[in-house]
Parts: C-alpha cells; sequence; structure tokens
C-alpha cells in the first residue's frame, strides 16, 4: 500500500496528482529546482525536497538526486508524470532498485517503446498498420513530402517537414542536432508525410492480471510546432468501423509489450480513414482530462491502484457520456512564431462553473520562467454535446483574466469558433491555413474603446474624490471651456498607438469620441455607452501597463510616456533576443565580416524548451557578432548587427 508518494516532476502535473493523493489519504513529496523554489506544486506538497541548479539537465533530470530525494522524504512510490524523466527506462529500474514502488509501466515495457524505430519493427510483427519507412540517403523527389522525427523523444523537439530535396541535407543536420540536444540521442528517421492527416489516439490502461482498457480515442490534430493545442474526446466524425480498429491496434500494442498502467498509442488517420501507428507514450498524458471528463474516471487513480497490484475495476471500462474539450494555454505569442513569454503573472483567474476543469502550476502572483514549458494551465469542459462542449470552453477562456505575459488565449477562443473546428474539419494543418487570420490584431475600434476606458481609469486614480459608488468625482467645474486632456498608449503586443482625449464638465467626463457617452468612471471599472450598447470594463494598472477585461475580450496596453526616450533607440540591422535564452548554435562559418543574405538563419536561441531562429533583416554585411554557443541571454540582448548592402558605403 502505498502511503507516501514522490512526484518526479513539477507544475501543472504534479498539482495534478496530488489532488488525487489528497483524495486517497497519500501523503505527497514535491521536488523542486532553485528556479521553482515558490512553485505552486511546492506549496501543495507536504513535503518538498530541493535539487540544486535551475536548467533541466541539473534538476529534474538527474534520476539518481529524485531517488536519494525519496528516499531522504519518506516516500515509499514515486511517479513519474509525464515529460522529464516519464519515459526513462533507466529511472524506472533505478527506483525499483531503490525498494521504491514505480507508478508506471514496466522498465522493459519503456525500453521496447523508447526508440519510435524499435517500437514500428515490434508494432509491424504484432499487426499494427505503419507507414513505411524511408531511407534519407536514397529518397527521390517521389517520395516528398517527407517528415523527419527524433528516434529518441517527442513534442515536436527534432521534427521537419522536407518539402524540396534540396533542402533534407541541412534539414537532416538540423533535426538531429536539436533531438541530440533535447534527448542525448542523436537518431533521426524519415517516413512520408502525410498532407491533412488527422491526430488520433487511444487511451489504453493495463493492470497485472491480463486486463487492457480501450478508453476511447481522442482527436489531437490542432498543433503547433507539431505540439499539441486542442484535444477533444471523443475524436469526432469516425466511423464505428475505424474506432473499433484503433481500439484493437491499441490493446494489441499493449500486449505486445506486457504492458501495465497508463499508456497511449497514437495513429495518424488520413482524409479516406487509413490509420498509421506513430508510437506509443509510456505515461500519462498531458491531454488524459478529457478522457477523464467522458469515462467518469480518475486516471491516476487508476495508475495507484495497479502500481499496489490491484487490476482493473471491471473486465470492461464504463459507458463514455458526453463530450469533452481540452485547450492548452500557453505564456506565448502566436503572432510572433509562438514566441514563449516571461515575467510576473499578476492575475490568473478562469470561471469555475459546472462542466469546466482548470488544472494549472500557476496562480496569480506567481513568475514564469525561462527554463521550462511555457504552459500556464489546461482548461477543459464536459457537456452532453460537442456543440455545448466547445462553446463552452471558448466563453470560459473570453471571461479569464490573464494579467502579464502575452498568451495564447485569444487564439484559442478563434480556434474554438472558427467554422472548420466548429464542423470538426479537423487536421494537423489547421493552424498552417488559418493561423495568419486569427492572429490578427482585433478591430481597432474595439482596441480604441478599450484603451478609452484604460485613459478614464487611470485619471480617476490621479482625482482626488469619489463618491458613495467608488465612481470619480474630477474636480470642480468651472464656467470656462475646459482643455482636452491627453493620454496614449500601445496596444500589446501589436505595438499600435491610440490617443485618446477627454474632458471634465459640469456633469463629469466625456471623451472626444463620437457616439460613446461615459456612464461612470472609476479606478478599476469603467462603464461606456456605445450607440445605445453599455459596455462595461474591468482595468488593473501595474506600473505603465495596464490590462483591461470586457464582456467579449482583453487588452493590454502600455502608457506612453510625453517624450520618445533616446536610450531606446536601437542601431538599424541590430538583431535583439526576443526572449531570455541559451544560444545553442551559430549558422555555419558566421563571423564579423561575413555576407548573409535576408531571412538567413543566422543564431539558434533555446528557450522554455523551444528552439528559435534568428534571422538576417535584409541581404548585407554581418558588421558585429556578439553571440557564441551556450551564452545565455536577456529579453533584449543584442546578438549581432547587420549593415543592409544598400546602405554600405560602397554599395
Amino acid at each position: 500500500m502505498i502511503t507516501t508518494l514522490l512526484v518526479a516532476n513539477r507544475g501543472e502535473i504534479a498539482c495534478r496528482i496530488f489532488r488525487t493523493c489528497r483524495a486517497l489519504g497519500i501523503a505527497t513529496v514535491a521536488v523542486y529546482s532553485d528556479a521553482d523554489a515558490d512553485a505552486l506544486h511546492v506549496r501543495e506538497a507536504d513535503t518538498a525536497v530541493r535539487l540544486p541548479g535551475a536548467a533541466p539537465a541539473d534538476t529534474y533530470l538527474r534520476g539518481d538526486l529524485v531517488v536519494a530525494a525519496a528516499l531522504a522524504a519518506g516516500a515509499d512510490a514515486v511517479h513519474p508524470g509525464y515529460g522529464f524523466l516519464s519515459e526513462n527506462a533507466g529511472f524506472a529500474a533505478a527506483v525499483q532498485d531503490a525498494g521504491l514502488l514505480w507508478v508506471g509501466p514496466p522498465a522493459g515495457a519503456i525500453e521496447l517503446m523508447a526508440s519510435k524505430t524499435r517500437a514500428k519493427e515490434l508494432m509491424a510483427a504484432a499487426g499494427v498498420p505503419l507507414l513505411a519507412a524511408v531511407d534519407p540517403a536514397a529518397a527521390t523527389a517521389e517520395d516528398l513530402p517527407l517528415l523527419l522525427k527524433a528516434a529518441a523523444g517527442g513534442g515536436g523537439r527534432g521534427m521537419r517537414i522536407v518539402r524540396e530535396l534540396g533542402d533534407l541535407p541541412g534539414e537532416l543536420t538540423a533535426a538531429a542536432a536539436e533531438a541530440l540536444s533535447a534527448f542525448g540521442d542523436g537518431e533521426v528517421f524519415a517516413e512520408p508525410y502525410v498532407e491533412r492527416g488527422r491526430h488520433v489516439e487511444v487511451q489504453v490502461m493495463a493492470d497485472g492480471h491480463d486486463g487492457v482498457w480501450a478508453l476511447g480515442t481522442r482527436d489531437c490534430s490542432l498543433q503547433r510546432r507539431h505540439q499539441k493545442v486542442i484535444e477533444e474526446a471523443p475524436a469526432p466524425g469516425l466511423t464505428c468501423a475505424l474506432r473499433e480498429r484503433l481500439h484493437t491496434a491499441a490493446t494489441a500494442a499493449a500486449r505486445a509489450v506486457g504492458y501495465r498502467g497508463a499508456g497511449t498509442v497514437e495513429f495518424l488517420v488520413t482524409a479516406d480513414e487509413r490509420p498509421y501507428f506513430l508510437e506509443m507514450n509510456t505515461r500519462l498524458q498531458v491531454e488524459h482530462p478529457v478522457t477523464e471528463a467522458v469515462f467518469g474516471l480518475d486516471l491516476v487513480a487508476l495508475q495507484l491502484r495497479i502500481a499496489e497490484g490491484e487490476p482493473l475495476p471491471a473486465a470492461e471500462p464504463p459507458t463514455p457520456v458526453g463530450h469533452a474539450v481540452e485547450a492548452r494555454l500557453y505564456a506565448e505569442d502566436p503572432a510572433r512564431d509562438w514566441q514563449p513569454q516571461t515575467g510576473a503573472l499578476l492575475s490568473f483567474d478562469v470561471p469555475d462553473e459546472p462542466g469546466l476543469r482548470l488544472d494549472t502550476g500557476y496562480t496569480g502572483g506567481d513568475t514564469i520562467g525561462v527554463h521550462y514549458d511555457p504552459m500556464l494551465a489546461k482548461v477543459i469542459a464536459h457537456a452532453p454535446t460537442r456543440t455545448e462542449a466547445v462553446r463552452l470552453l471558448a466563453r470560459a477562456l473570453e471571461r479569464a483574466r490573464i494579467h502579464g505575459p502575452v498568451t495564447n488565449r485569444d487564439l484559442l477562443v478563434r480556434s474554438l469558433r472558427h467554422p472548420d473546428y466548429v464542423a470538426a474539419r479537423l487536421d494537423t494543418g489547421f493552424y498552417d491555413r488559418h493561423l495568419a487570420a486569427m492572429a490578427s490584431a482585433p478591430d481597432a475600434a474595439d482596441v480604441r474603446l478599450a484603451a478609452t476606458a484604460a485613459a478614464l481609469a487611470e485619471a480617476a486614480r490621479n482625482a482626488t474624490s469619489t463618491t458613495a459608488g467608488g465612481f470619480v468625482r474630477f474636480g470642480a467645474w468651472r464656467n470656462v471651456p475646459s482643455q482636452p486632456q491627453l493620454r496614449s498608449y500601445r496596444s500589446e503586443p501589436d505595438g499600435h498607438e491610440y490617443a485618446i482625449a477627454y474632458r471634465t464638465t459640469r456633469d463629469g467626463v466625456t471623451v472626444d469620441a463620437e457616439g460613446v457617452r461615459v456612464v461612470s468612471a472609476g479606478r478599476t471599472r469603467v462603464t461606456l455607452e456605445q450607440e445605445g450598447v453599455t459596455r462595461r470594463f474591468h482595468i488593473l494598472g501595474r506600473d505603465r501597463r495596464l490590462y483591461v477585461d470586457t464582456a467579449t475580450g482583453s487588452y493590454a496596453f502600455t502608457a506612453l510616456p510625453r517624450f520618445t526616450d533616446p536610450a531606446a533607440r536601437t542601431e538599424p540591422g541590430s538583431l535583439l533576443a526576443p526572449m531570455p535564452g541559451t544560444v545553442v548554435r551559430l549558422a555555419e562559418g558566421l563571423e564579423a565580416g561575413s555576407t548573409v543574405e535576408a531571412g538567413q538563419p543566422l543564431i539558434w536561441l533555446e528557450a522554455m524548451k523551444m528552439e528559435h531562429r534568428i534571422l538576417a533583416p535584409a541581404s548585407g554585411t554581418l558588421t558585429a557578432l556578439h553571440a557564441a554557443p551556450g551564452l545565455q541571454v536577456e529579453v533584449g540582448a543584442l546578438l549581432a548587427v547587420v549593415t543592409d548592402a544598400q546602405e554600405e558605403p560602397n554599395a
């Protein structure tokens, strides 16, 4: 019997496992890096053990330190969560060798599935359908497009789509380098890339008594950088025959490796409904809550039950009910190549209503750092029908108050309301086709109205008195025309500027905007009437940043000073770090004096488990290079300078 459980992970998944432990009467132990000393998972655990350092390689990936922490804290079992060491057979064996209970599949099953190339061979022998492998050295134009994948890991790392044969050698090199950095193994393989395919997976749960459950399907086709963004269960639009075929193949995969515990078998489904095995994840998946919702199960509780040697509760799983959809809320900017965002999370409030669930590792006041994945939370909606679940989730995200770093919240809302998504026309190319339109700036008139509310709230903060209702008296009125007061704002993150003028009058305050009337204005609440429609705004101010929440969206502004700071100017052609991170490599032969072409990748920066390319802004000469592999940089750091060929003295 498990009495004390250590979770070898952090953030949202650690908090989620702790929740089940509390319900079962199991004491909890957290491990934490120095960067996570004040993190939510540390605050929620009964006991916490420090792992010195900040980088994953020095902390959460140190299996020896994690095992030592479990023993020091008196734990009798270890749950790996997902990511980090969750699919490391050596770590699973080390946990068991230390006399601890491992809450996961046998080390042998992990080992068999650890390499995607070996897993495919095993699945072929078990009769599971596969895409034919392609030898990159022998690839021809007829084999295109190709998908390059890391053999030792997932999460989009080391993955490349190749559409031109001439690009293959360079992409192989880049994929191998990223795979080596992420997983310690540079092996990559190639397979045909299926255009407009769907990512469909089956959740399996197996015990040590020959019981295997296939817990329905999930659709995870909406992805960015080959990482999932929106998932749902069951996968919509599948025929009964295809669903049964997927269940049979997933069960065969689990039995082929003597599986035990929670696992997921992933498939690529073509437009003509042909399924092909992708991989088996030998752990709990990020998207497991949608399966829990429709089956009414606690998968973590089942994992613990199976680890204790108990069988599954019944020969067959429960009957699924309704539909569930999950959205991953990331601190990232979709309009800027999904750049991760860091900083203080000032407010974080998601509606708590029937049918909604929030899994998170953050609360308002926490700081989003540079070392780990930028996912803030998962928001899950469960309802009787898909239409109801999608509508409920979109509205919950729209109403959430998230103040601080830029997030993908607006993109999630637009995705859930996009006609293709509403109609369940899903495939992995969804964002390739629709991102440009969905990540565009909101309507300028709506932004201006929000900026008007921000200006009035700022003015209210400077007022000397308020009414009994908390609204503001803007000073004594004089029988002379008042001069307009002007406040200017830059909307974030698109950078558009808005100048807002308002005047104090005998009746209060007016704004110089046709058709807009000020109903009330306070330090945190403003009500405006626009062409007969009343709109309410909630405003939070922090330093020069203002956050404005409305019933249909949220906006962020930076208050602009009257005069530009000369120190803010940068030399033309300067390449600045878009986020804090580590320089992992430079273009081959790059040095001061090198000739570069517009759009050429020059510097690779890694931040929050993602790799970002810094491109040459124009064709010309690299006149300065301050970046070097291994260099840690802050946001805005000068990495290099490119002088435009048209501006060079002898051009």
